[in-house]
């Protein structure tokens, strides 16, 4: 086919060639043929017959692309310039009319046209011969805007349609948006010109505003077949249109993946604007080419080549599977709530459902999934024991008592999980659940006497661990190492979010777009209630909205939040990312930068190693924000010196960074030096506003207004100096509900002056500009439109957040801890009787001490008293007995516990009973932790109580623990009777040589942080003197300007007022008030203005990119799709995983396994509630873990053998049945190909055999009854 379409092509031009007279016609075959070798890259393979066209497929220009077409397209401007002048020379005109006619050609000047008339102009005579014709030469003049429409036309519409075809590939509507749309533009192009000259020859003005007589083409005359098909030889066109379909065939069936960069989707970056759709066609990349880094092609594919052939044995889709996305989700947690940890723990169960379908339909069903995942979850828990001893604190067991309530909340039915596995380990320990989904659960238990706490070192453990040990400790070559790195993700978690799956897929599709990618983020949407919250609802939407789409758009994104962000293993792998990460702060600029604003560092490294980080605006995450004015300047106290020191830090080598990352610019570091001398700048702006505020609101003089603001912020900056954190916040609250009730007024005299001075002055188009843009951006964020109602509570603050908070931050810059929920006192049952005993003496006044010993304990619904002398108390009632209850709970945890030790069978391990796994000792004995422990053999006694009375020192010896075989909290009821079980020998070591190098517990040492303390101080002096000089030079520079603004001013050219004054009779005197831009008007509109005009169009930009990315991952049925051919679209996998989905839904009773019977009889349980509850908590743990494949493969079972319920199930949902039956068909030939398989081996292995192929057979797609 390919010669065949190669010779049509060829006779097409030769034909139409030799049919016309003169050599000027093999012009048009000469330029095809030159033209179309501009896409001879795309037809070149290395395994091509011919060896000309092997070694031009071997050519690499992937690197150097860029550069060669700088060069290039310079080079083809003269080529093309001078074959024009070439060509005129030899047609005998002179080439210098290019030059001398150019600029009259894009103005009016005259041209000469001829006109055809008949000789009688009478319309009912009969048809006039040619000999009754004359023609008639005119001149006249040309439109002079048809050339400059011609030209714009052409362009934009190139342009558009090059877009449009770019974003049809991007999004995945090529077939249908791209090939079949330019396959059809020639022969829509034709109908319509065919279609014009018919309107032409039944009016002559038809378009003639448009297109102008002598510019419109030449119609044909007489038969449109006669002339078209015969005369010019259309059917050679049309042979031509088929083999350039079949030449282009392959943009019917792109192979590649969604949101793919333009790099990848074309050959060349460029396309030709005159052909535009050959161009298109022909660029449109046939064949996915490997793109290499260092140029090392030959060695990467001997590398390949070998590992397979090392491998092939084994297991060939071993290569396969590394490419396939594996996500460790990471979250640190340290004091949450319940309500907290239950968000996150809901998100983790949502994974492992979404995750279990698509493993679901992978295995069973040979459904390719494009985002077809693996998953593991690791809750890294800060500070989990409690101080005096080795058991795990209140948190850490909110913690375990959430996550079944978490369960039962996704799964919507009561679920039951299996009892975790418990693991020693040098750090603490580890709980490890298996989720319903088959995902693993990992909570490792850290202990701040034995490693470093706090959330960067967590971040480096997982790092270490995941990255370090799991993967590169691994025994396989180096090149699948590289690969799995590239596709190993951290998802890293604060343990308050609150995401779904799909926006976790977003973040892996940018991944998959961008191999340099090494973080992305997604949306963060603080929740709570409160004023507060309402503030950073706004901020963080325009935020997101303004300030992280331009960082997306022109350059890389500064933060990727460490609430919800998507990091790449192999960027973290870096040497200079992970390694440097872990560095102490030994400076105190270190402590501010690497420890108050960990998330902003680390990406930091990133983008100075060369990596990108971007953002996704469709990925939605919910976080628990800040709903008290103490706790929100707290955490912005770190916030804001933690950003200022990394803009800082990346700005201060900005020349190294650009030629280290190249999507960091000139202009993107212009961009952010603007940002942060804005920030600087920030406070005395803020001060200058307000004084204009004063001065707008109240009629009060400048200096008055100046003297009236200077108190306040002195006053302020004084409690700052000199008082605790607690009376500097308590002033900021007190200031902050000052200014916002000035800000009011100020609103209400803007108002005013807008009235005054009209919508056209200075001040009242920045209001409604930046009021509009706000608008705008609200209407693009359909879903977030609700948080513009906020945005007034942001502009009341703007006085506290924009100045009292950066005088708190510089302030108390040498703070350096974190000020969000910190430790609070352990509470034991003593110290509540003891809080309790206290408060009611309170109560009671002078004789409370009386009271408290009194029997009488009594309250009443109406009390009065008068200093505790006296008491009024009417309708009594007893009141609730505290101490004895304390006394009770107490005595019911007593028994409790002997309740547990009688359950327990006799003879342990060090005196204690536990559960171990198969390969338990074989760990401990391989261990080297183990070999150094001292072993102590005790004989067993069946009484406890004779071993208190008789062998106390061997009692002192069984109840001695060690934290890496029996801890104390192995044994906490509350974690429930899980299997104990020891890590292998091989990541102790891994965890004792990495703690020691980097995670030990810094020592405290009094010299050094007294050091610490008094440089720190003395960074803050520094800061607060360098803030304030350059604030009060602005200030007074731009305050001395505005007391002269009746002298020093900018005329504005709008809004003018006009007086009119009449002098006499006749005379009259016109004058104009123009407006005036002051100073601080210049600053605003030319400072701001521009930023905020930078800002909107890279978010329309970014809401362009965000559309595509949600068109790319949303599958649109324009119409019905054949039945027979559902199985083959893309709509069988969507539709097939929403089925399997809905099968898999986890029912009451499924997790509920048979048990042992009870031996006690309704009647004796009655009688003993003792035993009655023991005998609940012995069915609890022999109940069957809830599993949502057995689940899925029950009802997938129920439902093929019940057509009653498919038609239930699918009621009026035709694809949905049809869909469900091609699964159960797939099931069915991959049931029968794996059995005959495994049948076809044991025949061979063990003989003749009998197979069954009966359900519940050994297949692992067979349904299990």
């Amino acid at each position: 086919m390919d010669g065949l379409s190669m010779v049509l092509m060829i006779a097409g031009l030769s034909v139409w060639a030799i049919s016309k007279e003169g050599t000027e016609a093999w012009v048009l075959p000469l330029a095809a043929l030159l033209v179309s070798a501009g896409w001879w890259e795309n037809y070149v393979e290395r395994g091509a017959i011919f060896k000309p066209m092997r070694f031009l497929g071997k050519l690499e220009l992937t690197h150097n692309r860029y550069q060669t077409y700088l060069f290039l397209s310079l080079w083809k401007i003269v080529v093309f310039f001078g074959g024009l002048c070439l060509s005129f020379w030899v047609s005998g005109d002179n080439p210098s009319i290019l030059f001398s006619d150019f600029y009259d050609s894009f103005y009016r000047h005259p041209i000469r046209f001829s006109e055809v008339r008949p000789l009688i102009s009478n319309d009912s005579l009969p048809m006039i011969t040619g000999d009754e014709l004359y023609e008639q030469e005119h001149e006249g003049r040309s439109s002079p805007a048809a050339v400059h429409y011609a030209i714009v036309l052409q362009v934009l519409t190139a342009l558009l349609a090059y877009l449009s075809g770019k974003f049809a590939c991007k999004i995945g509507i090529q077939s249908f948006s791209f090939a079949l749309a330019l396959s059809l533009s020639v022969p829509v192009s034709l109908f319509t010109i065919v279609t014009f000259c018919g309107f032409r020859e039944e009016n002559v003005c038809y378009w003639q505003d448009l297109f102008p007589g002598y510019l419109f083409w030449d119609c044909p005359k007489g038969s449109f077949v006669q002339n078209f098909l015969i005369d010019q030889h259309g059917w050679v066109w049309v042979l031509w249109i088929l083999a350039h379909a079949w030449t282009s065939i392959h943009v019917w069936s792109p192979k590649f993946k969604r949101l793919e960069l333009g790099e990848i989707l074309f050959v060349e970056p460029m396309y030709s604007s005159l052909l535009v759709d050959q161009s298109l066609l022909l660029n449109r990349r046939r064949i996915e080419l490997p793109i290499y880094s260092n140029g090392e092609e030959e060695e990467e594919e001997e590398n390949v080549k070998a590992y397979k052939e090392l491998r092939s044995a084994e297991d060939p889709s071993l290569l396969e599977e590394d490419n396939i996305p594996k996500i460790y989700a990471c979250a640190t947690m340290w004091h949450e709530i319940k309500s907290e940890m239950k968000e996150m723990l809901k998100s983790v169960f949502r994974m492992d459902e979404d995750q279990a379908a698509r493993r679901i339909g992978r295995k069973y069903f040979a459904v390719m999934d494009p985002d077809y995942y693996e998953l593991e979850t690791h809750i890294f828990f800060d500070d989990a024991f409690t101080k005096k001893s080795n058991a795990v604190n209140v948190y850490v067991k909110d913690l375990v008592e959430s996550l079944e309530d978490a369960g039962n909340q996704v799964h919507e039915t009561e679920i039951h999980l299996a009892p975790p596995k418990k693991f020693p380990t040098p750090y603490g320990g580890r709980l490890e659940w298996t989720l319903p989904g088959g995902t693993k659960l990992f909570v490792h238990l850290k202990d701040k006497t034995l490693i470093r706490h706090k959330k960067r070192w967590s971040q480096v453990m997982y790092m270490y661990y995941l990255l370090g040990h799991r993967l590169l400790e691994r025994e396989i070559p180096v090149s699948r190492k590289e690969r799995l790195a590239e596709n190993t993700f951290i998802l890293a978690l604060d343990g308050d979010i609150d995401f779904k799956p799909g926006a976790v897929h977003l973040l892996v599709d940018l991944m998959r777009k961008n191999k340099n990618l090494g973080a992305a983020c997604g949306r963060i949407h603080p929740i709570g209630s409160g004023l507060m919250v309402w503030y950073q609802k706004f901020e963080y939407a325009i935020g997101h909205w303004f300030q992280k789409a331009t960082e997306h758009v022109i350059g890389c994104v500064l933060c990727s939040p460490g609430c919800f962000s998507l990091f790449r293993g192999k960027a973290l792998l870096d040497k200079n990312v992970m390694a440097k990460y872990t560095t102490t702060a030994t400076e105190p600029r270190h402590y501010v930068q690497y420890d108050q604003g960990e998330d902003r560092w680390l990406c930091t490294l990133l983008l100075q190693q060369g990596y990108r980080v971007e953002y996704s605006a469709a990925s939605d995450a919910l976080t628990h924000c800040p709903e008290q004015f103490g706790e929100f300047f707290t955490q912005r106290r770190r916030w804001v010196p933690s950003t200022m020191a990394n803009i800082f830090d990346l700005l201060q080598d900005y020349k190294r960074t650009i030629r280290t990352n190249p999507d960091i610019s000139y202009p993107y570091v212009g961009y952010q030096m603007m940002l942060m001398v804005g920030s600087i700048l920030g406070p005395g702006t803020i001060f200058l506003m307000l004084i204009g505020a004063f001065n707008a609101a109240f009629r009060i003089p400048n200096f008055d207004c100046f003297l009236w603001n200077i108190v306040p912020v002195a006053l302020f900056i004084f409690v700052c100096f000199f008082t605790e954190s607690d009376t500097q916040l308590m002033v900021a609250q007190i200031l902050s509900a000052g200014y916002a009730l000035i800000m009011v007024a100020v609103v209400v005299a803007l108002l005013m002056q807008i009235q005054d001075d009209g919508i056209l002055a200075p001040s009242s188009l920045f209001l409604f500009l930046v009021a509009g843009s706000f608008v705008i951006a609200g209407i693009l964020h359909p879903l977030e439109f609700d948080c513009l109602p906020h945005g007034l509570v942001y502009y009341i603050t703007i006085p506290s957040m924009y100045l009292l908070l950066i005088i708190y931050s510089l302030m108390n810059l040498h703070v350096v801890s974190w000020g969000t929920r910190e430790v609070v006192e352990e509470e034991t049952p003593d110290k509540v009787v003891a809080v309790e005993i206290k408060e009611e003496q309170k109560n009671n006044g002078l004789l409370g001490f009386l009271n408290s010993k009194s029997g009488g304990k009594k309250e009443g619904s109406f009390e009065l008293s008068f200093a505790g002398l006296f008491k009024l108390m009417c309708c009594t009632k007893p009141v609730e007995e505290k101490y004895e209850l304390v006394q009770i709970a107490s005595s019911l945890t007593d028994i409790s516990k002997r309740l547990d030790s009688m359950e327990r069978p006799s003879g342990s391990m060090l005196g204690e009973q536990r559960r171990f796994s198969s390969a338990a000792g074989l760990r401990m004995a391989e261990s080297p932790f183990f070999q150094t422990i001292e072993e102590e053999t005790v004989e067993e006694f069946e009484d406890k109580d004779s071993l208190h009375s008789e062998h106390p020192k061997i009692l002192e010896q069984v109840e001695k623990r060690n934290y890496l075989v029996n801890p104390e909290w192995i044994d906490d009821p509350d974690l429930k009777d899980g299997q104990v079980d020891f890590l292998t020998g091989q990541e102790l070591t891994f965890w004792r040589e990495m703690m020691d190098k980097y995670l030990l517990p810094l020592m405290k040492d009094a010299k050094k942080e007294m050091k610490d303390t008094e440089e720190l101080i003395e960074l803050r002096n520094k800061s607060i003197f360098f803030f304030f000089m350059v604030n009060a030079v602005f200030v007074v520079a731009i305050f001395l300007l505005q007391n002269q603004k009746e002298t020093i001013y900018i005329t504005w050219p709008l809004g003018s007022t006009y007086n009119m004054t009449y002098s006499g009779g006749t005379l009259i005197y016109l004058q104009e008030n123009s407006l005036h831009l002051e100073p601080i008007g210049v600053m605003f509109v030319g400072v701001f203005a521009i930023i905020l005009s930078i800002q909107f169009i890279c978010m329309l930009i970014h809401r362009f990119g965000t559309f595509s990315h949600i068109l790319a991952s949303t599958l649109i049925d324009f119409c019905s799709r054949d039945v027979e051919v559902v199985a083959k679209d893309m709509a069988f996998e969507k539709e097939g995983l929403a089925i399997i989905r809905t099968l898999q839904k986890l029912k009451k009773g499924q997790g509920e396994g048979k048990g042992r019977k009870s031996r006690t009889t309704v009647g004796d349980v009655a009688r003993r509630k003792t035993i009655q509850a023991l005998e609940e908590r012995n069915q609890e743990l022999h109940q069957r873990p809830a599993n949502i494949e057995t689940a899925f493969n029950l009802a997938f079972k129920e439902l093929a053998q019940s057509p009653d319920k498919q038609d239930k199930l699918f009621r009026g949902e035709r694809e949905a049945r049809v869909t469900f039956q091609q699964l159960a068909r797939r099931r069915s030939t991959l049931v029968d190909r794996r059995t005959s398989t495994m049948g076809e081996r044991m025949r061979g292995s063990v003989g003749e055999e009998k197979w069954s192929q009966e359900p519940g057979g050994t297949s692992p797609i067979n349904i299990k009854t």
